[in-house]
């Protein structure tokens, strides 16, 4: 009997242990994680809008005339300067009708002196003066047109700029109008459009930063139209680069930084150290009551190290930033 009561008696202090432990705090509420925290938003404080690198000035040369190629004097890549001879053409036969034009220009020009010396003779009457003037500023215009169409045979650089392509080699043949050469300026821009909410805030003469790969630098809005396009609804902008950090190169892709109106034009963006991946899903924590939320959000395009946001984040939403371990529903102390 007395036995049994001990085991009993132990059997009770056993399962009262773990109340007791319990209830002296073995198993306390842990201490909130120290996170900080990144502010939705845009990199450079507005919105980020893709654009793309292009020359303020573009040619593409052609001729007018049909004739052979004689020389092309330039290759891609190479820097020209206005008025250099890029490529010349066969004139042989153009030579020879200028020749004929001035031949005749000649003899109209003699043709009308001796009926103005008749004329004044009164053996000459003003109609034959007339007519004899009339053959002259023919022959004048052919010469001219002649004296043109020798001036199409040598194509010169329009401006100072460089040869992106080269469409032609000695010895084709080319008609008016066929490409020969593209020539582009060195001044560069960037080409956008915005919808009307990026717009807001944004005018002729504003200078926007941009981003183009690890290239910083600002450019001065040179043309935005008033009205959008019938399909899309946005509108184009056109801003030339005044001032880069690096090299730009025409067909870059770049990023432009629009002011961020009230209208709230702005997409959110967030670096890419705040995000969780679980498989197929990208999330967030979000520290609202002083715990974690995980977030699920939908991303767009990426910028350097930032990445937008399209749908998931409300205004006003704190955002841990490099959560690391952190847990869904943990406590946690927003640092300043």
């Amino acid at each position: 009997m007395t036995s049994s009561l001990s085991t009993l008696t132990a059997l009770a202090l056993v399962l009262a242990a773990p109340l007791q432990a319990r209830a002296e705090g073995a198993d306390p509420v842990p201490a909130p994680a120290r996170v900080r925290a990144v502010r939705p938003g845009a990199a450079g404080g507005g919105a980020l809008v893709p654009a793309s690198v292009v020359s303020v000035r573009r040619a593409t040369l052609a001729t007018r005339v049909a004739a052979t190629v004689r020389a092309v004097n330039v290759r891609e890549g190479e820097r020209v300067r206005e008025g250099q001879v890029l490529v010349s053409l066969s004139d042989d036969d153009v030579r020879g009708a200028l020749g004929a034009a001035e031949s005749a220009l000649f003899a109209a020009s003699a043709h009308e002196r001796r009926i103005r010396t008749l004329a004044a003779a009164r053996a000459a009457t003003p109609s034959e003066l007339e007519q004899a003037g009339a053959q002259r500023s023919q022959a004048e215009a052919a010469v001219a047109s002649a004296r043109a169409t020798l001036a199409y045979t040598q194509v010169r650089a329009p401006f100072d700029g460089t040869v992106q392509a080269r469409r032609v080699e000695p010895g084709d043949l080319v008609g008016p109008g066929q490409p020969m050469l593209e020539l582009e300026g060195k001044a560069l821009e960037l080409v956008a459009s915005l919808s009307e909410a990026e717009a807001r805030g944004v005018a002729v003469g504003s200078a926007l930063p941009f981003q183009a790969g690890a290239v910083r630098g600002e450019a001065v809005v040179t043309a935005l139209t008033p009205g959008g396009d019938p399909v899309s609804h946005r509108r184009g902008l056109r801003a030339q680069v005044r001032k880069a950090d690096g090299e730009l190169r025409s067909g870059d892709f770049a990023r432009l930084v629009l002011p961020v109106g009230e209208g709230g034009g702005a997409a959110t963006w967030l670096p890419r150290t705040a995000l969780v991946e679980r498989g197929d899903l990208t999330g967030v924590f979000v520290a609202s009551g002083g715990r974690a939320e995980l977030r699920w959000i939908s991303v767009g395009e990426q910028a350097g190290d930032a990445v937008a946001v399209r749908a998931g984040l409300a205004p006003g939403d704190v955002v841990v930033d490099a959560p690391g371990a952190l847990r869904d529903g943990q406590p946690v102390e927003v640092l300043p």
